[in-house]
C-alpha cells in the first residue's frame, strides 16, 4: 500500500525529493499519485529505490545502465504474451526503457496500470530480478 508521502520517502532513503522525482522522470519508479497529484510510496517502492541506489553507489551503474537492465527483463515470459503481441511491443523490440515505460498497442499491457502490474511489483527487490533470470536460463 502506498502510504509514504514523497518527503517521508526521501527521509527514509536519505535522498532528496528532487532525486525521487528524477527517478520517476527516468521511468525507474512509478509512485502512486493521488487525485491532487501528490505522490505516495509503498514499502516495495522504497525497496526498489534502495536497489537503484545500491546499483548507482556501490556497483557504479548509471541511470541509463539501470534502465537497460530493467528493459532486458523478459516481461513477456512472465506475462506469457503471444508471439503476435511481442512483435507489436516496444518492450520486446527495444532495450532502452523498462516495459512499464512503454505500452505496445494491441498487447496485453496496453490497458494495464503498470504500477499494479506483477512485472513492476514482483521485481522491486534486486534478488527477485536475479532469481527470475536464473530460472529462465534453466533447461525446461
Amino acid at each position: 500500500e502506498p502510504v509514504y508521502p514523497i518527503s517521508t520517502a526521501a527521509k527514509l532513503l536519505n535522498i532528496s525529493v528532487h532525486t525521487l522525482r528524477m527517478y520517476e522522470k527516468e521511468n525507474l519508479i512509478i509512485p502512486f499519485k493521488k487525485s491532487t497529484n501528490h505522490r505516495l510510496y509503498s514499502k516495495s517502492d522504497i525497496e526498489r529505490i534502495r536497489c537503484i541506489r545500491n546499483a548507482i553507489n556501490e556497483s557504479k551503474i548509471s541511470i541509463n545502465g539501470i534502465k537497460t537492465i530493467y528493459s532486458m527483463m523478459p516481461c513477456w515470459e512472465y506475462i506469457n504474451c503471444s508471439e503476435e503481441e511481442r512483435l507489436n511491443c516496444p518492450a520486446y523490440i527495444s532495450h532502452s526503457e523498462p516495459c512499464w515505460a512503454v505500452k505496445g498497442k494491441g498487447t496485453v499491457c496496453e490497458k494495464k496500470e503498470c504500477r499494479n502490474c506483477d512485472v513492476y511489483n514482483k521485481f522491486s527487490e534486486c534478488s527477485n530480478i536475479k532469481t527470475f533470470i536464473k530460472n529462465l536460463t534453466r533447461v525446461k
